[in-house]
């Protein structure tokens, strides 16, 4: 999987072939990647891959899930002229893409650690970019909600309004989805969380609840269903997720670490 998308992130931006190569000869080349702002390193695995297609050299001062500061060296590149070039722009964007998701996603998990609440991502993710954008989420310390409709059946909202008995749905549920999948109810209220609760959800999303009404779920959890998990999301920010963990939920979800996550700062320097 992760040979097919960086082949085609190559060719997109190749095309039909790189014109600087048809005017001169290659000739041996090395580079360096150095940050121009501070972040968390993410992407290695996929240009690793890439550097084998491509058949350059590639030695890395920093692994994934490192942090580095504005100046510092990343990684060393060698080769010849013709492929360095070539591929220049498509592992900066990788690193970059990537690495400015792990950045975001490491201020959420360094306010969350003192509360022992895991940080979840979300399916709020770029078309086809899934699984390099939830890879980009763990680096930065997250741990990866379901990676599609297939992980666990989340019966959302939506969902309600389609289900007139959530108890019978979810006993005909366990019928028919596999043994290791989960059941996960979204609520916005404490009414439909007790209901949830009621059905034997394994998990109850707090969605869209201030942190009042997240604290009145867990209350009722910690009495009556203590094996129950809680998440809570919606509107998940950098400024409000600490009183979200001070509710004692198990997970908080933000779709933010990957929608709201500006670029970072990376560039290439050839020796």
């Amino acid at each position: 999987m992760i040979a097919a998308f960086v082949k085609a992130a190559l060719a997109e931006d190749v095309g039909r072939g790189d014109l600087y190569a048809l005017v001169e000869p290659a000739v041996p080349a090395s580079a360096k990647i150095i940050a121009k702002s501070d972040g968390i390193v993410a992407g290695r695995e996929y240009i690793d891959v890439l550097a084998k297609i491509e058949n350059f050299s590639i030695e890395w001062l920093k692994s994934d899930k490192e942090s580095f500061v504005n100046g510092e060296t990343i990684a060393t590149l060698a080769s010849d002229s013709h492929t360095l070039l070539r591929c220049e722009r498509t592992v900066l964007d990788m690193l970059l893409h990537a690495s400015s998701i792990a950045t975001l996603t490491r201020k959420y998990v360094d306010i969350l650690a003192p509360y022992n609440v895991k940080l979840l991502d979300t399916r709020k993710t770029r078309p086809l970019l899934r699984v390099f954008e939830k890879y980009a989420t763990r680096c930065g310390g997250a741990v990866n909600h379901r990676m599609g409709l297939d992980d666990s059946l989340m019966i959302k909202d939506t969902h309600l309004k389609t289900i007139d008995n959530l108890q019978n749905y979810i006993e005909n549920a366990r019928k028919v989805i596999p043994f290791t999948a989960k059941i996960e109810v979204e609520a916005d209220t404490l009414f439909i969380a007790q209901e949830a609760m009621q059905a034997k959800a394994d998990i109850v999303m707090c969605d869209n609840m201030t942190p009042a009404q997240v604290e009145e779920v867990v209350a009722f959890r910690n009495e009556n269903y203590p094996y129950i998990l809680l998440e809570a999301s919606g509107n998940i920010s950098l400024e409000t997720i600490e009183a979200y963990a001070k509710t004692g939920v198990d997970a908080i979800s933000s779709g933010a670490l990957v929608h709201q996550a500006n670029w970072i700062d990376l560039s290439m320097k050839m020796d």
